[in-house]
Parts: structure tokens; C-alpha cells; sequence
């Protein structure tokens, strides 16, 4: 089994509870109940990325991704499980393009049928990753996807609209805007101030978390930001999620990219696990 635990054990004075998903793939179908008929995927061929189409892929279920190569992607796929593109090759989709280069027409297209959107986006770790433009990719992404869904939307009868997930991965570097978060020491508060003025990635998740975090006013727009602890690779494991950090900011656990990966498919095909963490910022973490 792999247990998901909500409240760190003596955090605000609570015991721990669990909820649990199965990870055996061939079984899961058993406990989901779900309505979701395909999935968005941004940021595919990245550390993540990858892992959330595979996982969904061999779930059986329909997925939507936009890589600048679509071989980079299949040989990614391939890397992780071999024949992987063969295998699923009639639940996979992909647009060769960089998202902010897509038309709102071809975006709004891509995110028409789709009751999910996943947004794995982030800055490579290069000097012109980090420094150099476009320095607003996660959160001007975010703003283009969530635009799409609510543009088709307002095509669809009042009876008939699609109420869609969003998820968005963050970093438990990033606040939660609600104010909820513990509140920082001095050091991990400048630590922060310099990260949000230095280097820009930082503040593009800040701003893109803001941004969601602000999606209150459409009922059929559903968000949640997963935000992992310091990423590993490694293969899925049991992970945890907590309504806010756990402990300090320099170090606190690690979270390998497979389990994040595995909590967002997690989301999208349990709508009970959905509906505890939908309009939340959970922080991941693995369980060792």
C-alpha cells in the first residue's frame, strides 16, 4: 500500500491520518472513481514530466503532451520502461512546440475534451535557464492554460461544462499566498528575499503559485500546486503529503521525482484523494 499522510504527526498538536491508493497499476482501476477522459501535460520531456505521462500512460488513460521533440519524448518514455511508446503508442498525443510559442487557438484546442492539466514546467539549470528569457515560463504558462480551459468553457452549455483539474508543480521554497505556512526564520526569510531577487525562477513559481491560488471566481476550475522538497531521481516509492512545511527550509527530506509525479496522477484519477487537496498547495515528501 502507499500511504499518503495529511498532518505530520504533532503537527498543530494533531496525530497523523492516512489515507491509501494501491501501487500496483493492474488493480488501481478498482478503487478509482473518476470521470476524467484525458490529461494535459506541459513540460513532458522534463525530470518529472516524463514520469506523469508514463505513469498515466500505463493506467490506460489518454494523455496530451507538449514537448519541443517528440522522439526526445519517446526516447525518455523508453529510457524509463522499455517499448513504452509501442505499448501506449494509441493513448499518446504529442505537439512538438514550446507552449508559449502555441496560438490561444491551438492551446484552447489541446485543452478542449481534457478534464485534467498538469503544468511540469520549470527553468533548466543553466546560465541562460536561469538568467535569461522567457523568465516567466511557469507562470505566464499557467495563465495561457488556465485562459484555454476557461475560454472553452464559455462555449459549452451551462448543463454541459467540464469541470477541469489543474495541477501545477511548485517547490516548498514557495509560501503558500494564503498566509498558512509556518512562519519562517530571519535567515530563511532573507534566504528567500535574495532568491526572489537574484534569481528569477524563484519568483516566476512565487508569481505563478499567486496566480493560481487566485482562481476562485470559476466553480469549474479546480487547482492544486504540489510543492516536493528537495527533488531526487530514484523509481516510486511511498510519499506524504502535509497541508504546509513540516520543519525548516534548508533540507527537510527529499522527495524523488517518480513519487511527485505519482502523487499528481494520484489526484487526477481518485476524486476522493481530489477533492481533499484541490484548492491546497500540499508539500510532498518521501517516506523512507
Amino acid at each position: 500500500q502507499l500511504f499518503v499522510r495529511k498532518e505530520a504527526s504533532g503537527h498543530d498538536g494533531m496525530q497523523p491520518t492516512y489515507t491509501h491508493t494501491t501501487q500496483n497499476k493492474h488493480s488501481i482501476s478498482s478503487i478509482m472513481s473518476t470521470t476524467t477522459t484525458a490529461t494535459l501535460v506541459v513540460g513532458a520531456t522534463g525530470a518529472t514530466g516524463k514520469h506523469v505521462v508514463l505513469q498515466l500512460l500505463q493506467q490506460k488513460h489518454h494523455v496530451r503532451a507538449i514537448a519541443r521533440s517528440k522522439q526526445r519524448l519517446l526516447d525518455t518514455l523508453n529510457e524509463i520502461s522499455p517499448n513504452a511508446s509501442e505499448e501506449y503508442a494509441d493513448f499518446l498525443t504529442v505537439t512538438e512546440a514550446a507552449v508559449l510559442d502555441l496560438s490561444d487557438e491551438e492551446l484552447e484546442n489541446l485543452c478542449s475534451g481534457c478534464d485534467a492539466c498538469v503544468s511540469c514546467l520549470g527553468h533548466n539549470m543553466t546560465f541562460q535557464g536561469l538568467f535569461g528569457k522567457p523568465r516567466r515560463l511557469v507562470t505566464d504558462a499557467a495563465k495561457r492554460m488556465c485562459h484555454a480551459i476557461e475560454t472553452n468553457q464559455s462555449k459549452e452549455n451551462d448543463s454541459k461544462i467540464r469541470m477541469v483539474k489543474f495541477i501545477l508543480m511548485g517547490s516548498d521554497g514557495v509560501a503558500n499566498p494564503n498566509g498558512q505556512d509556518e512562519k519562517r526564520t530571519f535567515g530563511e526569510r532573507f534566504l528567500v528575499f535574495l532568491l526572489r531577487y537574484l534569481i528569477p525562477p524563484h519568483r516566476d513559481n512565487e508569481t505563478a503559485a499567486a496566480y493560481i491560488s487566485g482562481k476562485t471566481d470559476n466553480p469549474n476550475l479546480e487547482w492544486t500546486v504540489i510543492r516536493p522538497t528537495d527533488l531526487i531521481d530514484g523509481s516510486v516509492t511511498k510519499y506524504e503529503l502535509l497541508p504546509r512545511p513540516p520543519g525548516s527550509l534548508f533540507g527537510d527530506g527529499v522527495a524523488t521525482r517518480s513519487n511527485v509525479a505519482k502523487s499528481m496522477v494520484d489526484m487526477i484519477l481518485t476524486q476522493s484523494l481530489w477533492d481533499e487537496w484541490k484548492f491546497k498547495m500540499p508539500v510532498l515528501h518521501d517516506l523512507n
